[in-house]
């Protein structure tokens, strides 16, 4: 099976549809599959579910697709970078389901685990459990959350072999991994595409049964989202 194609847009076509749910990667800035978002964008694509840790930041991953208006609905966890997504939920423009850090990256590895819900204390006695199943174990109440799968996920890499066995490098090894088995259709972003074998099996992060189509990024941008500089 071919898994290797010659870009973003090419890797996209025949799989992003409008109305689907897609999950993608990264962490504030890193570890963004940025070539993806952009061909995303450059779809047309829309009314999306957008499954993110946060909604990127004005003009520059999701925050594009905010942009766009190509979001109709954001499960994510942060939000606080984004004028224009602040602007569009406040307006009542954007769905938003918030869910606590810990507990979305459960949801998941949960729903690339094959595992339906679970449960955790998070969130009890708030209003993340309104409208949930609420249970009691060894007399402290838990309640029930749903694993997430997405139609769609888009995820990046460092180093991935021709099977899509992937390396994430440091921090980029955030929401990454659990995005990448959370999708029925796993489209990954690299940097390094290198021969098969060349990757040692103990240093794989994410499988290769995961990864569905690969795409070479040679020139990421790499932003730094807060520079700080010792005082002179």
């Amino acid at each position: 099976m071919k898994k290797v194609y010659p870009d973003a847009a090419s890797a996209l076509a025949g799989v992003v549809k409008d109305g689907q749910t897609i999950a993608v990667g990264g962490f504030g800035l890193c570890g963004i599959p940025e070539a993806l978002i952009a061909s995303l964008r450059d779809s047309g694509v829309k009314d999306l579910t957008a499954i993110s840790n946060n909604a990127g930041v004005d003009g520059f991953g999701l925050g594009q697709l905010l942009t766009t208006r190509q979001i109709r609905k954001m499960i994510s966890s942060y939000v606080g970078e984004n004028k224009e997504f602040e602007r569009q939920y406040l307006a009542g423009e954007l769905e938003l389901e918030f869910t606590p850090q810990g507990t979305l990256a459960e949801k998941l590895r949960a729903g690339g685990a094959g595992i339906p819900a679970f449960f955790t204390k998070t969130g009890v006695g708030t209003i993340v459990a309104d409208g949930k199943e609420v249970r009691v174990f060894d007399d402290e109440q838990y309640v029930m959350e749903r694993s997430l799968v997405a139609d769609v996920s888009l995820v990046k890499a460092w180093k991935a072999d021709p099977v899509g066995n992937l390396v994430y490098r440091k921090t980029a090894r955030n929401f990454n991994p659990n995005v990448a088995m959370a999708g029925k259709i796993t489209i990954v972003e690299v940097e390094e595409l290198v021969g098969l074998g060349e990757i040692d099996p103990d240093a794989v992060h994410t499988p290769g049964i995961f990864v569905h189509r690969i795409v070479v990024n040679k020139t990421p941008e790499k932003r730094i989202e807060q520079r700080t500089v010792r005082a002179q």
